[in-house]
Formats: C-alpha cells, sequence, structure tokens
C-alpha cells in the first residue's frame, strides 16, 4: 500500500537550556493511504504536538517525518507551507470566521490553490455543504449555526480542497453524542469517497469504532500493540 506518512525514531523538545523538556520519544508509525487511524491516550500526552508536525504546523527537530515523501525534519517554512496545502485540519474549535458566511468560510478554504482560482469557486464550497447537510445554510454566519452545524461547515471546509490527509484533533470534544456520531461518521463517510487519509486525536470512547487502527499514546511514546478495528 501506499504509505503517506512515515515516521521513524522522532523526538521533539520544548524550550532551551534548563527549561529544555522532551515531550516525544522515539516515534515510530506509518499511515498508509485510505487509512482512517484513531490516536489516543491521556491529555498532556503528545498527540496534539504530534499531530502538529505532522500537519506541518511546526518543523520536526530529530528523526525522519516524512509526509507525502517530504521530509519535514529541518523543514523551511516555504516547504512546511506546500504541505499543507495538501492537507485538511479539523479542531476542536471550528475556527470558522465569524464575518464570513459558511460558504465563504469553505470558498476561502479553495482560495489557498492557485490551481483551483479559475474554477467556480461558489460553486464548490456550496456543493460541499449541501454533502454535509447544510444546503440551507450556506448563507448563514457562524453565530447562527448550532455548534455541530459549525463543526460541519469545518469539516466542509477541510475536505473541499480534496487534500490527501485529514489530521482532525478532539472535533467532538465541544458536541454532544449525537451530534458528535454524526460529525465523525460524516467525516469518515466523505474522507472514503475522496480516498484520503485521516488521523484523528480524540478522548471521545464513543467514536474508536469509527477507525481503522486506535494507536495509544502515553507519557510521549506509542505503546503497542496497536489495536486493529477491522
Amino acid at each position: 500500500m501506499n504509505t503517506v506518512i512515515s515516521i521513524k525514531n522522532l523526538n521533539h523538545c520544548f524550550g532551551t537550556g534548563q527549561l529544555r523538556k522532551q515531550v516525544l520519544f522515539d516515534i515510530n508509525l506509518e499511515i498508509n493511504a485510505g487509512e482512517i487511524v484513531i490516536l489516543t491516550g491521556p491529555s498532556g500526552s503528545g498527540k496534539t504536538t504530534l499531530l502538529t508536525l505532522m500537519g506541518g504546523l511546526r518543523s520536526a527537530q530529530s528523526g525522519s517525518l516524512r509526509i507525502l515523501d517530504q521530509e519535514m525534519c529541518g523543514a523551511k517554512k516555504r516547504q512546511l507551507t506546500e504541505i499543507r496545502k495538501q492537507i485538511g485540519y479539523i479542531f476542536q474549535a471550528h475556527n470558522l470566521m465569524a464575518f464570513l458566511t459558511a460558504k465563504q468560510n469553505v470558498r476561502m478554504s479553495l482560495e489557498l490553490h492557485d490551481q483551483m482560482l479559475a474554477g467556480d469557486l461558489d460553486g464548490k464550497a456550496t456543493a460541499i455543504l449541501e454533502q454535509v447537510g447544510l444546503g440551507d445554510r450556506v448563507d448563514y454566519y457562524p453565530e447562527k449555526l448550532s455548534g455541530g452545524q459549525r463543526q460541519r461547515v469545518a469539516i466542509a471546509r477541510a475536505l473541499v480542497s480534496r487534500p490527501k490527509i485529514v489530521l482532525a484533533d478532539e472535533p467532538t470534544a465541544a458536541l454532544d453524542r449525537k451530534s458528535g456520531r454524526y460529525v465523525v461518521e460524516l467525516m469518515y463517510k466523505l474522507a472514503k469517497e475522496q480516498g484520503c487519509t485521516i488521523l484523528l486525536v480524540t478522548h471521545d470512547n464513543r467514536i474508536l469504532d469509527i477507525g481503522d487502527r486506535i494507536i495509544y499514546m502515553e507519557d510521549g511514546c506509542l505503546k503497542s500493540p496497536v489495536a486493529a478495528m477491522n
């Protein structure tokens, strides 16, 4: 299978000198195209740090972290920017722009891609909002949407450019059980249709069955065995 994320002996620290603290220890992990992997573990175990490194939100320090065949260890800002264009992000807080409508928030994601600017951006944004059940809310501002609806806009924004990888950090944390389940199943459905890979960080035991694999992290280390759901 095609490996889209390959991590070997990855270590990461915060701070310098006496304040230097290691937060990731010898991480080894491979994730294949189209796979849905759930990363779970206690708060403070390093899950979000690992996710931000995979997403090119900060440069890896030591070891090897290859994302879509690009080495992220020691990567320059321009390289990180290019890799981020191929990744969709979904966070605990939906991070929608309050002054933009649902359609405008989704369209903004398309505007980051030069090759898409010549297309019908409004049409693409509207189409994916219809897919997530918000066809009648395209011109609503975030303040007029429920928490679950805002998270669905965030999913549409993450997936509209058809990224190869989607990274989701606690996407159900602020949602009730029904809304959380709906959001994750929706993300699963759209990602499978597009053939993209999902890495989902969560504490939510109610959604663990959605993954192809569950990886447990504790004290900055990946623990074995890795559970397989299939």
